[in-house]
């Protein structure tokens, strides 16, 4: 591992400071830590930012209001995260071990990096991620878990996270600080699809901190899942998942979130499967066309063309389940 100097950041204006001149932050280190072990991070400044902001508290208008250091385990437990938006605590607990959520902040979950082989693989693979113009040796190598939706010739990595799934179906909020003040941002607008510079992940300015994340009320979230497809029932990484939120009146969609994990880069909000269920029957087969219309502009390759029907299936099965859940207490 690189040297590099630790410092623990007294307030956000002391970490920032420390951002603005180059320093990487530090949430539970469950990822970071990781990639510094393997030589592909080298920060030469590491500024722990868990003492700040890890508080959960209700907005006025209903929704809540959830502090970048909150710990994983923490959010997935609390009563009203569990009761108003369980499909948020279903994709924490669905995405790692009881240790590495007592550790992960909600912050450093958002920010955490691919977890493609190729990528990891700094010795022998070549890998646009890691390095810019070098090639992606996935596309034509094995590519089981790779992206289906928004991918590039540059890159077809997947983001990893679970809980980024569940907040991106939820229309979380994402607040930021940086030097040139705060700002807030639609989480779905925080990651970026690869195209030319995969390597480029977020539109996180330099130095720029995640502060906190908000979640809008959404009172129909209380009938929510989350589904998580993998190869193995715990600790392995989704070859789909999905979050979902449903409201049906009269038999009829009334309102709906959907968003995909395992498909994309970042996590997918399913926007065009949600404006096609909106006011159509609650039936197998609308869920199922909706399904249909999302997936209709994936482009796989060989290896991973099975997450298309996959995915598929897995729409319609969730939402299947909500509409029969629905109104129950």
């Amino acid at each position: 591992m690189t040297p590099f100097r630790y410092s623990r950041a007294a307030d956000a204006a002391d970490a920032l400071r420390e951002g603005a001149a180059g320093a990487r932050y530090l949430g539970g280190g469950t990822n970071l830590v990781d990639l510094m072990r393997e030589t592909i991070e080298r920060p030469a400044v590491l500024v722990d930012v868990t003492g700040l902001d890890a508080g959960i508290s209700d907005n006025e208008d209903g929704g809540l209001r959830i502090g970048a250091a909150v710990r994983n385990s923490a959010l997935a437990a609390d009563r009203r995260v569990r009761s108003g938006y369980p499909l948020l605590t279903r994709a924490i607990v669905a995405g790692a071990s009881a240790q590495i959520r007592n550790m992960a902040t909600v912050g450093g979950n958002l920010l955490q990096r691919t977890r493609c082989t190729y990528f990891y693989d700094n010795q022998g693979s070549a890998c646009n991620k890691r390095i810019p113009r070098q090639g992606c040796d996935a596309r034509g190598g094995f590519h089981r878990y790779h992206a289906i939706l928004g991918a590039s010739e540059q890159c077809i990595a997947t983001h990893p996270s679970d809980m980024a799934v569940a907040l991106a179906a939820l229309g979380a909020i994402v607040h930021l600080q940086g030097r040139g003040g705060e700002r807030s941002i639609p989480l779905t607008d925080l990651h970026r699809l690869p195209g030319a510079r995969p390597d480029v992940e977020t539109l996180l300015e330099p130095g720029e901190l995640i502060t906190a994340i908000e979640l809008p009320p959404l009172p129909f979230a209380r009938n929510s899942t989350y589904r998580k497809v993998r190869d193995r029932s715990s600790y392995a990484f989704a070859l789909i998942s999905v979050a979902a939120a449903l409201e049906i009146e009269d038999g009829r969609v009334a309102g709906v979130r959907l968003a995909l994990g395992g498909v994309a880069h970042k996590p997918w909000r399913a926007a065009k499967a949600e404006a096609a269920l909106i006011g159509q029957t609650a039936t197998e087969d609308s869920f199922r066309a909706a399904a249909d219309v999302e997936l209709a502009d994936a482009v796989p390759l060989p290896l991973n063309a099975f997450k298309i029907e996959l995915a598929k299936r897995t729409i319609a099965v969730v939402l299947r389940e909500l509409a029969a859940s629905e109104g129950r207490p």
